[in-house]
């Protein structure tokens, strides 16, 4: 099972880290979850912390030691994109992935600097409902100023049993506004659909989770004759996700070929290609913008380089890389970058992202690149023969 993820935030120059604040991480990597070999005797690593823990005047608690030695690894390792996480917070990501959590209903961001921000809200979540919005800076939880922490702190002091109570504080521009939250499980779609003027249905994903897939290819198959005057694609703010349900979403709009192209080290290149044949005939447009990351990338590039769509907004993040986790003895696991992905015509996109057909700058509002994807529908349906029309 292949798994990509931007971990970037809306209008982020560079992010280092994504956790969901029901629990913490993100989807990036590669084929079931390996696990690490035992090591057969004690290390050196193992002395040095038997020595902290008995002879320190002031001893550190081993757990924290560990935590902190494999992130000093992975720090000199230089991989931007390699974490840590523990046991709990590894399951969190397993559960975010087959679209169930407790929590809030936030993706948390760390751009360059040490502030910490909304990278994406869930829909109809706790987090939602009260006007959480991307890009908000968080400065407390629960009356603790959250200045120094990291993402993952941050995420959990988010988390806690359903139905209880969490104050988050946020700074929005040069304003500051508090959210009374109550923390709920969650068993939901990343798939929006919305009925547009025209007959043009909006199918918007905000991640890439387990049915994300099969929900798309329904909603472009159930009632034809709603979406006669197209389709639009919202990908914004779409940090990544399983790349199986976005070779799922890309098949639905094609009718066969490939999809993306994976290269790990040390293994042949694997190719994958549109799962069942789609609906190739709908004029399709893909609204995309700087938080559009991975996996929503490879959806993107695939059915831009199939000429399939017109893609409309501004540049992508561009992160071509693939992680792949690695259980720990403990339950704990760590992500590292294994391979890279191509588009359909072999474009590597890690650091240069996807140019739109039609831009619209990322300080306009949001409904203006959705006005501007609706002309673009209205001129790609006059120029189809009447034949073809919904």
């Amino acid at each position: 099972m292949l798994r990509l993820t931007g971990r970037v935030f809306r209008g982020a120059a560079v992010v280092v880290a994504v956790v969901c604040a029901y629990g913490a991480g993100v989807m990036s990597g590669a084929g079931p979850v390996k696990r690490a070999p035992q090591a057969a005797r004690p290390g050196v690593l193992d002395e040095a912390a038997r020595r902290i823990a008995g002879e320190a005047a002031a001893p550190v608690p081993p757990g924290e030691l560990e935590r902190a030695a494999i992130t000093a690894m992975l720090r000199r390792l230089g991989d931007r994109w390699a974490h840590y996480y523990t046991a709990q917070e590894y399951d969190d990501v397993q559960g975010r992935l087959n679209g169930r959590y407790s929590g809030v209903g936030l993706w948390l961001g760390a751009a360059e600097g040490t502030a910490v921000r909304v990278a994406s809200v869930q829909p109809g979540s706790a987090a939602g409902k009260a006007g959480v919005r991307v890009g908000d800076v968080i400065t407390a939880v629960s009356g603790a100023p959250a200045t120094g922490w990291s993402v993952t702190e941050v995420a959990t002091a988010l988390r806690g049993r359903p139905d209880a109570p969490v104050e988050l504080t946020v700074r929005r521009g040069s304003a500051e506004h508090r959210f009374q939250l109550l923390r709920s499980l969650v068993e939901t779609s990343d798939v929006t659909i919305r009925q547009r003027p025209g007959q043009v249905r909006l199918i918007q994903i905000s991640a890439f989770t387990r049915g994300v897939g099969r929900q798309v290819r329904s909603a472009v198959i159930a009632d034809p004759r709603g979406h006669a005057g197209g389709l639009m694609l919202d990908l914004r703010g779409n940090p990544g996700g399983l790349l199986d349900e976005a070779v799922e979403t890309a098949s639905a709009f094609l009718a066969g070929g490939r999809v993306v192209t994976y290269e790990k080290r040390g293994a042949p290149p694997q190719r994958f290609d549109v799962t069942a044949p789609g609906d190739a005939r709908t004029p399709l447009v893909v609204l995309v913008d700087a938080g559009t990351a991975s996996a929503a990338e490879v959806v993107a590039g695939s059915l831009s380089d199939r000429d399939r769509a017109v893609i409309v907004g501004s540049r992508t993040f561009g992160k071509g890389s693939v992680q792949e986790p690695v259980r720990l003895g403990d339950g704990s696991a760590l992500e590292l970058t294994v391979g890279r992905y191509r588009t359909p015509a072999g474009r590597n996109l890690d650091g240069v992202g996807i140019d739109p057909d039609v831009a619209v700058s990322a300080d306009r509002p949001p409904p203006t690149a959705e006005q501007r994807a609706l002309a673009v529908l209205h001129g790609l349906l006059a120029t189809l023969p009447m034949k073809d029309r919904g």
